[in-house]
Formats: structure tokens, sequence, C-alpha cells
């Protein structure tokens, strides 16, 4: 069986090719980074390394190999003979996939029409219909593009496995090391499928899909980027360090299960079972093994702040089931304050919250922000936290 994975990073390498390897699928790599699809294809295997809060466990990834992203037509033929596929490239370089993917579903419609999954790895709100817009603009054939969307499954998963920055001592004696967290569970969008739906080691297929991408973003990124921007305020490299920290971890938790009450409310979806996975993440948040910093986990303000993304969509889904928000609302205060992101010197902290977020300057949301970010200017954490309580 071949499998097909576009992009060969952290999540790549890191997670969907095991998951590939584990189901028995050979698998084929497209970057454009030369020196890892070199040694991808002089190894045809890398090493991953398993972390734990106390301890690792090393994997051998087999049965591997890569092609240049430049090389449409190599890229082509391997989407036409592929069994399944997935992306894994990151949202602002998606745009840049959309030629060879196309080219491929050209000749695969031309050669062996047979229906393909492509399981899409992306922090991406709708990832499937923007894929799908996109593709569907290249075909200009009618008769290709009606097969592309009768027989083309675009696939949306919740991608929960957490994967630091790759550092060289991370790598050790190999580039291509990859160490992930031990989770490695991946929900997928069951209605979505075209034909039979793959068996893949530890995928769960599910349907109505969104309960899964909104609690990936409402309740892990919003809860990890929160634990970011505490930590950062606190002069706390790690966020390991961060979670650590009691009145972080009140907070977070506190905030998380805001979310978790409007998810649930939302999707019917029994509350005990969300907050379970809410105490799993303040578990796993703190791994020491990961090494992850609140500089990178709190980078990117300008998307992470947007009316789509982790903080304002979970206060919108709070605002819509009549849920508290308020400690939710304390992360985008926090953010304002989070210097490692040139956003916050760009513009001032009521443009970010009228034009990053969408807030209008007159709503509850955008006042409650302004005063908590000017309470954490001159407060402690507790102080901010007895506040909160009473309001």
């Amino acid at each position: 069986m071949k499998a097909v994975m576009y992009g060969a990073g952290n999540i790549g390498r890191g997670f969907i090719g095991q998951l590939f390897y584990k189901s028995g699928y050979k698998t084929t790599f497209i970057d454009v980074n030369k020196e890892v699809l070199s040694k991808l294809n002089t190894d045809g295997k890398y090493p991953l390394k398993i972390l734990y809060h106390e301890g690792y466990r090393d994997e051998i990834i087999e049965h591997v190999c890569g092609i240049d992203g430049n090389d449409i037509e190599s890229v082509a033929q391997v989407i036409t003979d592929a069994d399944i596929m997935a992306t894994a490239v990151g949202v602002n370089v998606l745009k840049f996939i959309i030629k060879p993917i196309a080219a491929g579903i050209e000749k695969r419609f031309k050669t062996n029409q047979k229906p393909l999954n492509i399981i899409i790895c992306e922090n991406l709100l709708g990832a499937d219909e923007y894929l799908r817009e996109l593709i569907g603009n290249e075909l200009s054939d009618p008769e290709i593009k009606d097969w592309f969307n009768q027989n083309i499954g675009l696939v949306e998963a919740s991608i929960g496995r957490m994967v630091p920055v790759q550092t060289p001592q991370m790598q050790g004696d190999n580039p291509l090391r990859v160490c992930v967290e031990g989770f490695d569970i991946l929900p997928t969008d069951k209605a979505a499928f075209k034909g039979e739906i793959p068996a893949l080691h530890n995928m769960i297929p599910f349907t109505p899909f969104q309960f899964y991408i909104e609690r990936k973003l409402f309740v892990h990124n919003m809860g990890h980027a929160l634990t970011a921007y505490l930590g950062s305020l606190m002069e706390l490299e790690y966020i390991y360090e961060s979670i650590e920290t009691p009145i972080v971890e009140s907070l977070v938790l506190r905030a998380m299960n805001e979310s978790a009450m409007a998810l649930s409310k939302r999707h019917g979806v029994p509350y005990p079972e969300i907050y379970e996975h809410v105490e799993d993440l303040i578990y796993r948040f703190g791994n020491r093994q990961l090494g992850d910093t609140a500089g990178r986990v709190g980078r990117d303000l300008r998307r992470k702040l947007s009316e789509n993304d982790r903080m304002i969509a979970a206060i919108n889904a709070c605002i819509e089931t009549n849920t508290p928000y308020k400690y939710i609302c304390l992360g985008i205060a926090a953010a304002l304050l989070f210097e490692s992101d040139p956003l916050n010197t760009e513009m001032s902290r009521e443009q970010i919250l009228s034009d990053i977020c969408g807030l209008a300057p007159q709503s509850g949301v955008f006042t409650l922000i302004i005063k908590l970010n000017d309470m954490l200017k001159n407060n402690s954490l507790e102080k901010v936290s007895d506040y909160l309580k009473g309001i």
C-alpha cells in the first residue's frame, strides 16, 4: 500500500508518517527541503523519539522516501498511485501546493480513477472547503472537476499530538529524528471520506466532526496559548514551568473549562467527557521532556487573535451558548502584553482588538479585555484572579 505525505516536517514525520508506517504503508514524503529529502532517500527510514514525563522510547519509521515538491510531474505521479494521502505543510503554505495536487488529480482521473482521501492536518477551520475551492479553481476541465468532487475526499483531522521545535540536541546524530509526546490519536471527519474508509492506526472517524475541530481549537490551542502568555508575564521560558505554577494552572484550567461548557452545550457532548480531556491536556502541558517554550507556543498573534481562531472564536461560542468567558478574556489581555511577537509594537491594543479580533469598541468583551490588560500591568496574577472571581 502506498501513502503520500505532503510535508516532511514535525507533524508529517513526527505523527502522520508514524501512523502510516504502523498501518502497513510505504510513504513518500513531498517537501522542498533538499537535506531532508536526500536523507530520506539515502536511509529509507528515520528515528522517532517519544517523550514521556519520565523517560522516552525510540521507534524507527521505515519504508519511506522523498520527492521534491517543485518536481510537479513526480508529485502528480505519486498522487496518481497513492492509496491514501495527507497534508501537513502549515496554513500559510497550503496555497503553494495546490498546483501540484491539481496536476496529480488530473493524472489520476486519466489513468487510475480510484477514489482518494486526503487527510488535512492543518490548524484551519473549514480547511476542507478552503482546499476544495482552491483545487477546483485549478481544474479547467469540467469533467475532471466533477470527478474530483465525487471521488477525492478532503478529510479534516484534529491534530492533538504536541511536537516542539526540534533543536540540534533533540536531533542528535540524525537530522531526521523527531521528538514527540506519546499522544497519537487522530480524529477525522467520517462524513468526508470517499469510498471505503482506510484502516489507519489510531484514526477515529467521527461525525459530526465540527465538535473535534472546535475542541482542538477552543480547548487545546486556546489553553496552550494562554499557558504561554501567562508564563511570559511571569518571565518563565518553558511551558512546563508555566503550567507547574499554581496560579497559572488555575487560570488556564478555568479558561479551558469555559470552552468545555460551551462545547458541551453547542454539540450535546456530555460535559464530563470534555472535562476529562481538559485534565489530560493540563497534564500533557507539564511534560518537561518536550522542552516547549512560551515564545514558540504564543507567537503569531495576528493569526491566534483573529476572530476565527482560538481565543475570539471560543468567546463567540461562549456568548452563543450563554456561557461565562471572563477567563478566556484574560488570555487575550495577557496576549496583548506578549513581548515576543512584533504585533504588540506595530499596533495599539485597541487597534488589535478592533482590526484583528473584530471586536466592537463598545462591546462588553472589548471593555473587559482592556480592564484586565490594565490590571495585568500593575497587579499580580493572584490579584487579577481574585478580581475575576468577584465579577
